[in-house]
């Protein structure tokens, strides 16, 4: 009876959680069915069975969190016997531990409480199930903002597909008004202030900064802060900057956007961030590798990281091959994983195999910023916001588009004048676009 184990879902996956079973004990799976929806490091996603049969064993429950490798199912023949659930849920009518022992059976609660006991446990796993008891149809991204937000999903109607609850769901029930009252679905009102300390005394600092709230971190945010600080602990990181004046890219941009016809991908300037970076990675190798295990890892394929903000975290999809890529592909794969992304839809081979990584906060109006390195890569460039600044060209004074980009360095792979010329070269393939397109 072969095991289902824990799989490995991401390059930097340690241990998964658990989110949602998608299949009972008894069911009969077969290859490429969606078996169970799993919190990784990066993501949450339904993982695929690769073996057929009947799911006779459940090994690992709801919420529990286990490392890779482990055990979490078993699927046996078809013929094979169900019900033998340790752990996880337990099919209907299934013997309970207490019965197999002969402790006796235990009475099947009246409908009118199982369905009540439903909801309340829906109520409190952000609407795991429905007034009779079945689970009901929704994505990770949304189970979790139901959750956060104590949204009950079996009230919600899902758009997705076959009926399932997704993020634009939870977010437009979060978003409608409570009657009178004003307040969101499941929205508390707000704690009153703290009474200021009689005149004289020192208040404690509990008073002085008021009601206290603790959010514990999901998975991904764990396990951003574990590798944020792992890599500014054991990587020498330096940094480089520059000043590119992007003036002849925004005017290309800007006449490449009033020749595009309806439904056309206009290429951002991230986008030209992305290909100068790629085309300098394939000059400059050494920026292309890692530092891993003591010695240097240099990669034949150029995978460009472009960071995106998701809820509350940060995730890192990566367009392979970039430098073999004209500008509108890459354009149009950016936009296609960063909507991924934010949908919770992306999947491990698309968070996995980046050689560099790009970040950009220019959006938010930010100049520059020092990025902390993506381990185990070797750099990682911050990008700025695009600001007209006055310049002196041939002695007068113009106007010029600059943008500001940080270069983050590994020391033990990338030294500084190699960073500088590597620097220098993604400047200046962004001040003559047109050789992006070559």
């Amino acid at each position: 009876m072969p095991d289902v184990v824990m799989p490995r879902l991401s390059d930097s996956m340690e241990e998964g959680t658990i989110l949602q079973w998608l299949k009972q004990v008894g069911d009969e799976v077969a290859v490429g069915n969606e078996l169970v929806e799993i919190e990784t490091d990066k993501a949450n996603m339904a993982y695929e069975a690769d073996v057929a049969g009947t799911l006779t064993e459940i090994l690992v429950p709801e919420g529990e969190t286990v490392a890779i490798g482990t055990p979490i199912a078993r699927v046996g023949d078809s013929g094979e016997g169900s019900g033998l659930s340790t752990a996880g849920p337990v099919a209907r009518d299934a013997p309970s531990p207490s019965q197999a022992a002969g402790e006796g059976p235990t009475p099947t609660p009246p409908a009118g409480e199982e369905a009540g006991a439903a909801r309340a446990q829906a109520a409190e796993t952000g609407g795991a199930a429905d007034g009779d008891g079945h689970r009901v149809r929704a994505s990770p991204l949304a189970r979790r903002i139901a959750k956060e937000q104590k949204l009950d999903l079996s009230r919600l109607h899902g758009s997705g597909p076959g009926g399932r609850i997704v993020k634009a769901d939870v977010e437009k029930a979060d978003a409608e008004p409570a009657g009178a009252t004003g307040l969101g679905p499941g929205a508390a009102p707000t704690p009153a202030a703290a009474a200021p300390p009689p005149a004289g005394k020192v208040p404690s600092p509990e008073t002085a900064k008021g009601q206290v709230s603790y959010e514990e971190p999901s998975k991904l945010q764990s396990t951003i802060a574990r590798r944020m600080a792992e890599s500014k602990a054991t990587a020498p990181h330096f940094y480089l900057r520059a000043s590119v004046d992007m003036s002849r890219a925004v005017e290309g941009r800007r006449m490449v956007k009033e020749a595009a016809g309806e439904g056309d991908v206009v290429p951002s300037f991230n986008d030209m961030v992305v290909k100068a970076c790629a085309l300098a990675l394939r000059e400059h190798p050494r920026a292309n590798g890692a530092y891993q295990d003591g010695r240097f890892e240099l990669y034949s394929r150029v995978n460009i990281g472009v960071a995106v903000a998701a809820k509350d975290a940060l995730v890192v999809p990566t367009v392979f091959d970039a430098d073999r890529k004209g500008l509108r592909q890459i354009a149009s794969e950016s936009r296609a994983l960063a909507q991924r992304v934010r949908d919770g839809q992306i999947t491990p081979p698309e968070l996995s195999g980046a050689t560099f990584t790009v970040s950009n906060l220019g959006m938010y109006g930010i100049d520059g910023f020092s990025a902390v390195i993506n381990p185990p890569q070797a750099a990682i460039l911050a990008v700025g916001a695009i600001e007209e600044r006055p310049v002196v060209r041939d002695g007068q004074i113009a106007g010029a588009h600059l943008m500001q980009v940080d270069l983050a360095c590994d020391h033990r792979i990338l030294y500084g004048g190699p960073a500088a010329e590597f620097l220098a070269r993604v400047r200046a393939l962004l001040e003559e676009p047109l050789s992006l397109a070559l």
